[in-house]
C-alpha cells in the first residue's frame, strides 16, 4: 500500500450477535465503492467474522473474543485465561495495529471507549494529529436514563469532547435522538451527523445464486431474531400460531441466528419437521436474498433488520425484546408512530391468538415507503460524500512521527 493510499480503520467490539459487524461491513462496503482508493480495516471481535464475504480493499482483524455474561460480566470467548488478561491483549493489538496502518480516520462504532474502556489508549494515540476520530452511534442507543448512568460510570461525556471530531447518527434526528437527554455539553452534540438510515442492498454473492424457497412459487413470510441468542421467544411464539392452525397463513421461512443455543435450534427444527409451512434455517450470512423475495418480514427491531426491511420495503411486525437495553422497543415504537411497520409487544407472549392475527393481517400491511418520510435511507450516500470531502483535505503524506512506533 503507497504511503499517500487513503485509509479507514474502523473498530466494532462484537462480544453477542451481529448488529456492529453488519453495520461496519455495510458502511466500509460502501465507501470502497464509492472512493476508488480507499483501503478499510474492520477490527472486530466477532467469532463469525470469517463466515461474510468482503469486497477488494476491505479486511479484516479478529482480535480475542469475550461473551457476556447474565450477571452484566464478561469472559473470556475461547481463551482460558482471565478476563482482565483478554482486554488487555486487545487493547493491546488495536492500538498496534492502528499506529502501523495509520487510518487517515477511525470509525468506533456504538461503544465510544470500546469495550471495558479497550480503545481509550488508540484514541488518546491519536489525539491532536491528522487522523479524523469518529463515534458512529445507531439511532437509538437505549432508554435516556438508563443510558445516562452507564455514559457517566464510563465517563463518555468528556470523551466525546476530548477525543472525537465527529458523531454519526445512523438515523433521523425527526425520528429520534439517542443524544437527547443522555447529559453530553452542547459542544459534542454540535458534533452530530444525523445520517439517515443505512441502504442495503442485495449482495452480488446473492444475485449469483439466489435463495431457492422450499415453497416454490409460493409467497411467504421471512422471521427474523437476528443473532438469535435472544430470540427464542419470537420463534416459538410464532411456530405456537402454524402448530395451532388456527387460520391459514402465508408460509414461513425462520431464520434462527448463529448465537441461538444449540438446544433451542434442534428443537425449532424438529417442530419445523411436523409442519408443511414453515422451513428453519440455522443461520446464512446471505439473508438478504431471503428477504428481498420474502411478501413481509417479523423481526425483533434490531438496528440492522430495521434497515433492511425499509431498504427493500417490505411490510414488517417487530416484536422488540425490553431487556437488557429498551432500544429496541423504543425503536419499534417510533417506526409505528410515524407508520413504518406494526409492533406486537412481547409483553403478550405467548398469546398464541395474537400472534396468529397479526401474522394473518401482515401480508396486507402497507409497506414502509408508503409512509412517505423524506431522505429516510441516504445514510450511506451521506457518508460517502462526507468521507471523500474529509480524504480530499487530508494531508498528502503521513508521517510516522505523528503517532509513534
Amino acid at each position: 500500500m503507497s504511503a499517500s493510499a487513503a485509509k479507514i480503520l474502523m473498530y466494532s467490539h462484537d462480544s453477542f450477535g451481529l448488529g456492529h459487524l453488519r453495520r461496519c461491513r455495510a458502511i466500509a462496503h460502501s465507501l470502497v465503492g464509492h472512493i476508488s482508493d480507499l483501503s478499510i480495516l474492520i477490527l472486530s471481535g466477532s467469532p463469525i467474522i470469517g463466515s461474510f464475504d468482503f469486497r477488494s480493499r476491505v479486511d479484516f482483524v479478529r482480535i480475542p473474543g469475550v461473551i457476556k455474561l447474565r450477571n452484566g460480566e464478561y469472559t473470556s470467548l475461547s481463551l482460558h485465561i482471565d478476563i482482565e488478561e483478554t482486554l488487555e491483549i486487545r487493547a493491546s493489538i488495536i492500538e498496534h495495529t492502528a499506529k502501523v496502518f495509520r487510518p487517515d480516520i477511525i470509525v468506533v462504532d456504538k461503544e465510544p471507549l470500546g469495550l471495558r474502556g479497550e480503545v481509550r489508549r488508540t484514541l488518546e494515540a491519536f489525539a491532536g494529529t491528522s487522523t479524523r476520530t469518529v463515534l458512529g452511534l445507531r439511532d437509538v442507543m437505549d432508554d435516556p436514563e438508563a443510558l445516562t448512568g452507564e455514559w457517566e460510570r464510563k465517563g463518555v461525556a468528556e470523551a466525546l469532547d476530548t477525543l472525537y471530531d465527529e458523531i454519526w447518527v445512523y438515523g433521523l434526528q425527526s425520528i429520534h435522538d439517542p443524544l437527547e437527554g443522555v447529559g453530553v455539553s452542547d459542544a459534542a452534540r454540535a458534533k452530530a451527523r444525523f445520517t439517515g438510515y443505512l441502504r442495503r442492498d442485495l449482495p452480488a454473492a446473492a444475485q449469483a445464486a439466489p435463495f431457492r424457497s422450499p415453497f416454490g412459487d409460493e409467497p411467504y413470510i421471512l422471521v427474523s431474531p437476528g443473532g438469535g441468542g435472544d430470540g427464542t421467544e419470537l420463534v416459538d411464539w410464532v411456530m405456537r400460531a402454524y402448530e395451532t392452525h388456527a387460520r391459514p397463513l402465508f408460509p414461513a421461512v425462520i431464520v434462527l441466528g448463529p448465537f441461538m443455543e444449540a438446544e433451542h435450534q434442534q428443537d425449532f427444527l424438529a417442530r419445523a419437521e411436523k409442519l408443511r409451512d414453515v422451513h428453519v434455517i440455522t443461520f446464512t450470512p446471505q439473508i438478504e436474498s431471503i428477504m428481498t423475495q420474502a411478501t413481509a418480514i417479523v423481526g425483533m427491531g434490531g438496528y440492522n433488520v430495521f434497515c433492511e426491511m425499509l431498504s427493500f420495503d417490505k411490510p414488517t411486525l417487530l416484536v422488540p425484546r425490553v431487556v437488557p437495553r429498551r432500544e429496541q422497543a423504543i425503536r419499534a415504537a417510533r417506526a409505528e408512530e410515524v407508520g413504518l411497520i406494526r409492533v406486537l409487544p412481547i409483553d403478550h407472549y405467548p398469546d398464541v391468538g395474537l400472534m396468529t392475527e397479526a401474522l394473518a393481517k401482515l401480508p396486507r400491511q402497507a409497506p414502509p415507503s408508503r409512509a412517505g418520510i423524506p431522505n429516510l435511507l441516504d445514510g450511506l450516500d451521506v457518508i460517502n460524500d462526507h468521507v471523500a470531502g474529509v480524504l480530499s483535505r487530508r494531508p498528502a503524506v503521513r508521517r510516522l512521527a505523528a503517532v509513534g512506533r
